[in-house]
């Protein structure tokens, strides 16, 4: 099915749906000949090989923390339209969309039930799947290439936590790529790997010998983990330990579907006194399967507040729940998501989580309560017709 033009019948959504992430769960990556043959569609459409460039070289401009968002939203509106064309589901939701105004944008739970991407399933290089609730479908974000997540990956860690780009012991607590090609965040420590480190050790499922590998540590050791992995870590763990200095943790994630809950201050607190390492070493990360960008706390550049820096080439808003307009800053809202990296499936990102903008940081505020806000829930049956 060509998912730039066509459309399933909703009455086969569920079996379409279901049968597509199967093949996405049981193949996450192409072969080398299947990628060669993608690469080569890749660059055969010149208005998709403009937009990537100008998205390159916004990144690469805006990577010293600068902001240009008069270029970014000019990018981000040539974006929509392009997707608005191939993408269908998307198509659907833009139907009504005047182009002087805010393009929709499209919630998160569509990608439990469809695929959202303007090119084929063959094309795919990377697919990458949440992590889901039981018994549900796990949304899927299909890539036909990787170099634009890479490029806003590294440049947002190398301004947020390895600043201007150095290397360290990577000590991380998640499955390996290999393990789980699935894991969008699996893949982004990968890369950490090979951009960062000087070494690395994956310490996954946790055990004994993260204890091991931190008595080892002789120099500073970035260690690396979701906040769950973080709280399965205070169980098991029976002592204390004291990083070298240079040493900081990157945490991740909250406990969405996890039979405990640690609220954040607390873990932070239990991470700072288990390493021994202080609260402004401690960077909290944020990032979704549907987004090809991070965002990060900037301690490590002296911010003394717990709001997660925005990178340049994607915009973060705070929109009404029931009306999905924006909000102004300091009101509290459902955050949606803009980001330029995301390229071959939509830029607009609507989120459920709850949030207040100080100009371009995120305070977030937790998950939306109950029910999917009624302006996500209008704009999922739209796009899905």
């Amino acid at each position: 099915m060509d998912h730039a033009r066509g459309w399933a019948p909703r009455a086969d959504l569920a079996a379409h749906a279901a049968a597509q992430h199967r093949r996405g769960a049981a193949r996450g990556v192409l072969s080398r000949a299947e990628a060669l043959h993608s690469g080569e569609r890749v660059n055969s459409d010149p208005r998709r090989a403009g937009l990537k460039r100008r998205t390159e070289a916004l990144i690469d401009r805006l990577s010293d923390g600068s902001r240009d968002d008069a270029a970014l939203d000019r990018l981000l509106r040539d974006l929509a339209e392009w997707q608005a064309e191939r993408v269908a589901p998307y198509g659907r939701l833009c139907a009504s969309w005047t182009r002087g105004g805010l393009a929709p944008a499209v919630p998160t739970d569509v990608f439990r039930h469809v695929r959202i991407a303007g090119h084929d399933e063959h094309m795919d290089v990377r697919r990458f799947l949440t992590s889901g609730t039981a018994g549900g479908l796990r949304g899927q974000h299909s890539l036909r290439d990787l170099t634009l997540y890479d490029r806003a990956a590294r440049a947002a860690a190398e301004f947020a936590l390895f600043l201007g780009g150095e290397r360290m012991h990577l000590v991380v607590l998640a499955p390996h790529p290999d393990e789980a090609p699935e894991s969008s965040l699996s893949y982004m420590l990968g890369r950490f790997e090979a951009w960062f480190s000087t070494g690395v050790d994956w310490v996954f499922p946790i055990d004994a010998r993260l204890g091991r590998v931190l008595d080892a540590a002789t120099g500073p050791v970035a260690l690396l983990g979701t906040s769950f992995a973080f709280v399965h870590a205070e169980d098991l763990l029976g002592r204390r330990f004291a990083l070298p200095d240079g040493s900081r943790v990157m945490q991740t994630g909250g406990f969405k579907g996890r039979s405990r809950e640690v609220a954040p201050a607390a873990l932070r607190r239990a991470i700072g006194e288990r390493y021994g390492i202080a609260q402004d070493r401690i960077i909290a990360e944020y990032g979704m399967t549907e987004l090809s960008s991070q965002m990060y706390e900037l301690n490590l550049r002296g911010a003394s507040h717990r709001r997660l820096w925005v990178p340049g080439w994607v915009r973060a808003r705070v929109v009404d729940p029931q009306t999905l307009r924006p909000l102004p800053d300091g009101a509290s809202g459902i955050l949606r998501l803009d980001d330029a990296a995301n390229l071959d499936t939509v830029c607009a990102i609507q989120t459920s989580d709850l949030a207040i903008m100080h100009g371009q940081e995120i305070e977030l505020l937790g998950r939306a309560p109950g029910a999917v806000p009624r302006g996500c829930s209008l704009a999922v049956e739209e796009a899905l017709g």
